[in-house]
């Protein structure tokens, strides 16, 4: 079977004009060509694809069977095409700066410092992403990436940003009901709500296996930031990372439970370009970043 020969982009969104305003002078002027060329793409398209797409109708045109169907196909291409068009220009703001951070990390404690940056950077774009896979610093697909340790990538800077740590947290409604209560007789008032990889991370299992080990489990979830909604939905008492939870312990949304270990954490590191990155923009980021860290480690 012979492949069909896909036609010019310009002879097809001259028939979808053409076919959008049933009229070859309006049509033109949208392209801004003459109607006699308008006419031409449509000829040509015709005999390329070897069916008639047009009937004459009045003082305009009106679409053949076979024309309404390319049509639809014509303008389902057409609408993907701006899209990635869009896209692309996207990537033209001279504000962009890729970031790359792990989810409860861009949850919890940088999602609530962006109006800070935006306001000292009011020409910022920043294209946010999750996918922790990303860990090539390119300075075309990524400019800064904060990650669980260094990429080990030659010509960037590489520094320890956060120190995280695991805490036993409530809402207000659950720590006020745990006031005054002691620690051996919490589970006899509250639930537990966790995360699955903590029940047998090295850190975090001794604390289910000795202080948590008589609570009931109302339930386990395999993705933090749905454990932090339950946790402020008031669920039962969870065992998160503290900078998860940084803006609900701010907020005063969410308690530390004072009679709990604290378990260290990750160490969320900083890597960006070492030398000139790519644009001021993307060296201010880096910069606003750092201080931010370092304000975190004073506080």
């Amino acid at each position: 079977m012979s492949e069909h020969r896909i036609p010019s982009l310009k002879l097809l969104m001259g028939f979808e004009a053409a076919a959008r305003h049933g009229n070859f002078s309006r049509a033109a002027d949208e392209l801004h060509v003459t109607q006699s060329a308008i006419s031409h793409q449509v000829q040509l398209l015709e005999e390329q694809i070897k069916q008639p797409l047009f009937r004459r109708a009045g003082r305009g045109v009106e679409l053949t069977v076979a024309g309404e169907v390319l049509l639809r196909s014509v303008q389902r291409s057409l609408t993907i095409l701006r899209s990635g068009l869009g896209r692309i220009a996207t990537y033209l703001d001279p504000g962009l700066v890729v970031l790359v951070c792990p989810a409860p990390l861009l949850h919890g404690w940088l999602q609530p410092r962006l109006r800070a940056l935006e306001a000292q950077l009011p020409e910022l774009c920043l294209l946010l992403s999750v996918d922790e896979s990303a860990r090539f610093v390119d300075e075309i697909d990524v400019d800064i990436s904060i990650s669980d340790r260094p990429i080990l990538q030659p010509d960037l800077q590489e520094i320890p940003l956060l120190q995280d740590e695991w805490l036993l947290v409530a809402n207000s409604e659950l720590a006020a009901r745990l006031d005054g209560v002691p620690q051996a007789q919490h589970h006899l008032h509250v639930d537990l709500v966790c995360l699955e990889e903590s029940l047998t991370g090295d850190a975090t299992a001794p604390l289910f296996l000795g202080p948590l080990a008589h609570f009931r489990k109302r339930a386990i979830y395999d993705d933090a930031r749905l454990l932090l909604d339950a946790t402020l939905d008031g669920r039962g008492i969870a065992c998160l990372p503290r900078l998860l939870a940084d803006a609900g312990l701010a907020s005063g949304r969410l308690h530390v439970l004072p009679d709990y270990p604290r378990v260290p954490g990750t160490t969320w590191w900083l890597s960006g370009v070492a030398e000139q990155p790519r644009s001021e923009i993307v060296g201010q980021v880096f910069e606003w970043l750092r201080a931010q860290g370092a304000s975190q480690k004073e506080a």
